[in-house]
Order: C-alpha cells, then sequence, then structure tokens
C-alpha cells in the first residue's frame, strides 16, 4: 500500500476495509449471527440460500431480519451488539446503516432509505418513491397518478421465478393490471414476445398497434367457406363476452376491439348454429 494510502486510513480510521469486504449481495464489514440457528453468514440472504438448500425440508427456514442481535466485525472479528461502529477496532462495519433492519451496506451509490410504512429498507433514493397505502409498498414517484392499485400487490411471489417480491433485493414493477413482477423477468417475458400479464392474462402494454397489423392481416387472408361461422370470445382485457368471425389469425373483441381474447363454447356448439 502506497504511503499515501497508509495516511489516508490513518486518518480515516472509520473507512478500513471500505468496500473490500462482503459478498455476492453487499458490501459490508460485518457479519450476522442469526438467531434462528445460531450460524454465522455474510448477510440475510447467504443464510436463506443456504438453508433454503439443506436435503431435509424441515431444516429449512429464513431469517427475520429484526431479530438479528450480534455482528462480527470483519476488520478485527470481534462479536458484539448490532451497531454502526465496531466497538474494539472503531471501524464502521456499513456505510449505510439500519438499526431497525439490521443492515449494513458500504455500497451508497444504491441510494438506500428505510420506508417506515413498508418496515423495510429500499435503494433508489427516499425522494424517488412514494408509499401507496392501499398496495403496501413503495412505487416509483412517476407512477403516482396511473399505478392500479392492487392490495399488498409486492407482498406476492413474481409470476415468473416465484422469488418473494416484497423484500427482493432485485428491482420490481407493475403491469398496466396491477400485479407486480421483476423487472428483469418482465422484460424476458416481452424479449419472448408474451404480452399476456401470467397472472390475469391482461395485456401488459399497450397493443393497439398490433392489432392494426392483425386487422390488416386478417383482412387480407380470407377463410374457406366451411370455416365461415362465429364463435363466442372472452376478452381477457375488457372481460366482456362477444361474438366473432373464426380465424386462424385471432378473434377481435367487438368491445374494446382487443385481440387478446380466448374462445369460449366448442367446435360442436359452431356447427350447430350453422346448421
Amino acid at each position: 500500500m502506497a504511503d499515501g494510502d497508509t495516511s489516508s486510513l490513518q486518518n480515516n480510521p472509520l473507512d478500513i476495509g471500505k468496500m473490500l469486504h462482503g459478498c455476492n449481495h453487499y458490501r459490508r464489514r460485518c457479519k450476522v449471527r442469526a438467531p434462528c440457528c445460531n450460524q454465522i453468514f455474510s448477510c440475510r440472504h447467504c443464510h436463506n440460500e443456504y438453508t433454503n438448500a439443506l436435503a431435509n425440508p424441515k431444516e429449512r427456514h429464513e431469517i427475520v431480519r429484526h431479530e438479528i442481535k450480534q455482528v462480527i466485525c470483519e476488520i478485527c472479528s470481534t462479536e458484539q451488539q448490532v451497531a454502526q461502529i465496531c466497538t474494539n477496532c472503531g471501524v464502521k462495519m456499513g456505510e449505510y446503516f439500519c438499526g431497525i433492519c439490521k443492515f449494513y451496506d458500504d455500497d451508497i451509490l444504491k441510494e438506500q432509505f428505510h420506508c417506515n410504512d413498508c418496515g423495510i429498507c429500499r435503494v433508489g433514493g427516499g425522494s424517488n418513491f412514494f408509499h401507496c397505502q392501499k398496495c403496501g409498498s413503495c412505487f416509483d414517484v412517476k407512477s403516482c397518478d396511473n399505478h392500479t392499485c392492487i392490495g399488498n400487490s409486492l407482498k406476492n411471489h413474481c409470476p415468473i421465478c416465484y422469488e418473494f417480491l416484497f423484500d427482493s433485493i432485485k428491482a420490481a414493477t407493475i403491469m398496466v393490471c396491477g400485479h407486480a413482477i421483476h423487472l428483469d423477468c418482465y422484460n424476458e417475458l416481452i424479449s419472448q414476445d408474451q404480452y399476456r400479464c401470467p397472472i390475469c392474462s391482461k395485456s401488459v402494454s399497450d397493443m393497439s398497434s398490433t392489432w392494426q397489423r392483425l386487422d390488416q392481416e386478417i383482412e387480407a387472408t380470407v377463410m374457406p367457406e366451411e370455416y365461415r361461422y362465429e364463435i363466442s370470445i372472452l376478452c381477457n382485457d375488457c372481460h366482456n363476452t362477444s361474438k366473432a368471425f373464426f380465424h386462424i389469425f385471432g378473434h377481435k373483441c367487438g368491445h374494446c376491439k382487443s385481440y387478446n381474447t380466448r374462445r369460449i363454447g366448442t367446435t360442436d356448439d359452431s356447427l350447430e348454429r350453422r346448421t
């Protein structure tokens, strides 16, 4: 280490080891002792990944972050009660510290903040989020006036990867239908040309240009005479039923003009109406 760096550390003892310790989840200068099993882990996620992979299902469990009482300093290995500053060597065990969540993180570029209504710490800057009391979670301020409220929408599992969304370290988003999903999972959904919500089947984005293209393709593709009959359909977007002429490319809702529809009834029903 250069003389200048040594001098800097001596002048700033709180910063010794900053960003040099931690795990795949967080940069921090302490480990936690799990109150549930008395074992030591770098963070609660490390604990949960380990215990949830145990062969015996009865031994699987997750840590309750608020119940953590003891931490071990990574710099001097002193075990002590939860606090930001090590009682032995005086190092700051996390540049960001929350005494409620027992949470430490040296990477403050994440702009961590504690939401009292959620009861947990989140990232992204407190001024960039608002807490929706009906949904029971924090959302981007840009969606304050136009998001669909569903009670406790984030207190569910991601419909794609099935990870619990509320306290996930991965970013989540709310689809136009109001259901929550990991942002990465949502982007993967769209990249696979899947435009329906995996939960309610509503369209997850503005599909008007796609519906216009289908209009043109259906108009240009005439079905053979024996397939020119009406069928009953249910719209996934507006939930209304209507009738449409059968076509291999899709069936248009008679109310909202969406092609996000599904057929109700049977082929036999259609044949009976034609005879």
